[in-house]
């Protein structure tokens, strides 16, 4: 499995692309950042965005898109950021019809590092380890982005057979009407 991992952010947004299966080693196809300007109109800035994801897209051809989670902070105008740059990478994927997940930052570090509390110097140095690199990807953000994308590439495996059954299920639970089809009902204000 091919994965781009979006670390998003407005001024960085990191990114990167590893392959492989769970249980085997992973192999990183390449690693980056797309800076804009801070002090650039937000328009722009989600353009630069777009075209940069856009282009690692062409460029790699991923088979999944692993995006990490937006979550609260104290400072609005970085989540405000960040939830914008998420959005560009899911409608890059999407655009495309390349299957997104979204990781919360907890659930990336536990999977890279085993505890969901590490530090960005602990993720940096797993990432580098796992894929058997040189030196830990500079800056945070590049090994952000691969952390999510060894992250997808453990989980996607439980993940799917968990979507699987949960479709199952809904399946199994849903009327029919005589002729096969779910049943509609139409509800009128």
């Amino acid at each position: 499995m091919r994965v781009l991992g979006v670390d998003p952010g407005l001024t960085r947004c990191g990114i990167g692309v590893v392959e492989g299966v769970a249980g085997r080693p992973l192999t990183m196809l390449g690693v980056g950042v797309i800076r804009t300007p801070a002090e650039s109109d937000l328009g722009p800035r989600l353009v630069a965005v777009e075209q940069g994801i856009e282009a690692w897209l062409d460029e790699y051809r991923p088979e999944r898109v692993a995006v990490e989670r937006v979550f609260s902070q104290n400072n609005v105008r970085t989540v405000m950021g960040t939830a914008q740059a998420s959005a560009v990478a899911v409608l890059c994927a999407s655009r495309r019809g390349i299957p997104v997940a979204l990781h919360t930052p907890s659930e990336v570090k536990a999977a890279v590092t085993g505890s969901g509390r590490a530090d960005k110097a602990q993720v940096g140095a797993m990432v580098t380890r796992l894929l058997r690199l040189a030196a830990p990807p500079k800056p945070a953000d590049a090994a952000d982005a691969l952390a999510l994308a060894i992250c997808h590439i453990w989980r996607a495996p439980a993940t799917d057979r968990l979507q699987q059954a949960q479709a199952a299920a809904r399946a199994a639970r849903a009327p029919r009407l005589p002729g096969g089809g779910p049943s509609v009902r139409k509800v009128t204000p």
